[in-house]
């Protein structure tokens, strides 16, 4: 008999540290190579997704992640810039979209927000990911900025949800 899988979302640590790579690895060719092409994939996995620019994220404490049966399956990093919080990275091995846990992921950061008392929370996507717009939009995220990309590079849509005018979901009433 089997069971439902289980779902476990954490803090990462040292030890996840090539399991979030792989999320990376396997996650940008699907969702960028149609938008951006191979070489702003291979571009951004050099750049992004290398163990020197994770390892202080990690040890930091702003990277979440999300496991199905002990399997690290996506991932969010995120930090302080500007006085926003921003997220860097949100991703969900493919094979796994529709499960809602890239809905865990981001509320989970979310609410890390929350606790540390930001005003807002701020990411970007690349113009054309219709699908990462769409699930933005449905998270209360609205548009404030796009950002030309030049010399080859794509375009991107900045976006925030603002957060002090929201109640918290732990207040009662």
């Amino acid at each position: 008999m089997t069971g439902s899988p289980t779902v476990v979302l954490r803090q990462a640590t040292g030890d996840d540290l090539h399991a979030v790579l792989e999320v990376g690895r396997r996650t940008w060719p699907a969702t960028y190579a149609p938008i951006a092409g191979k070489d702003y994939v291979a571009m951004g996995l050099a750049k992004w997704w290398t163990e020197e620019a994770t390892i202080p994220a990690i040890r930091a404490g702003r990277v979440l992640v999300t496991e199905v049966d002990g399997a690290v399956v996506g991932m969010v990093s995120f930090s302080p810039q500007d006085g926003h919080f921003m997220i860097w990275k949100l991703y969900v091995l493919p094979e796994f979209h529709g499960q809602g846990l890239g809905h865990r992921l981001l509320t989970a950061a979310i609410n890390r927000a929350h606790a540390e008392e930001f005003a807002d929370v701020r990411l970007s996507y690349l113009v054309g990911n219709d699908h990462a717009g769409e699930f933005y939009r449905r998270h209360g995220f609205i548009e404030y900025d796009r950002e030309h990309g030049g010399s080859g590079m794509p375009d991107s849509v900045w976006i925030r949800k603002p957060l002090r005018d929201e109640p918290q979901q732990e207040e009662k009433a």
